[in-house]
């Protein structure tokens, strides 16, 4: 978030971070402890990097497992991190599946504060709705 520049996929972590920090950008630990995701951070790697985690993914609605956004919350609430939501909507029915609702903001440090402030919502994308995603990656690889 916040980024100038676009920060190449395929580099290492610490590499992306680098990039990422060095821009004044926000690192968001995205879909944290998912067992489904192979980008998943897990506990691990996110205790190794958690003095660079600037927010926290609490909820994402494509998550199967709920225990991995209870997890997600208790490690952001032990680190006192803002929380956020993420619908990763693979269609247009599911934009909006998961969201922050926070006061207005009108840069990096004052969108961090509105974050703080901020409430999740959201509901779980339908198991349809992922078979469908994961079957037209099959079919169009």
């Amino acid at each position: 978030m916040f980024l100038q520049e676009r920060v190449p996929s395929g580099l290492s972590m610490q590499d992306s971070i680098r990039r990422i920090k060095a821009q004044g950008g926000l690192l968001c630990a995205q879909h944290p402890f998912d067992k489904f995701r192979a980008d998943a951070l897990k506990a691990e790697v996110l205790d190794r990097i958690v003095d660079q985690i600037d927010l926290v993914e609490v909820f994402n609605s494509r998550n199967p497992l709920l225990r991995s956004s209870q997890q997600a919350r208790a490690f952001a609430n032990a680190h006192k991190l803002p929380c956020t939501a993420g619908s990763d909507a693979h269609a247009g029915y599911e934009i909006g599946n998961a969201y922050v609702e926070l006061p207005e903001f009108t840069g990096r440090d004052d969108f961090l504060q509105s974050l703080a402030a901020g409430k999740v919502y959201g509901h779980r994308t339908n198991l349809l709705s992922r078979l469908s995603s994961m079957w037209a990656r099959i079919t169009n690889s």
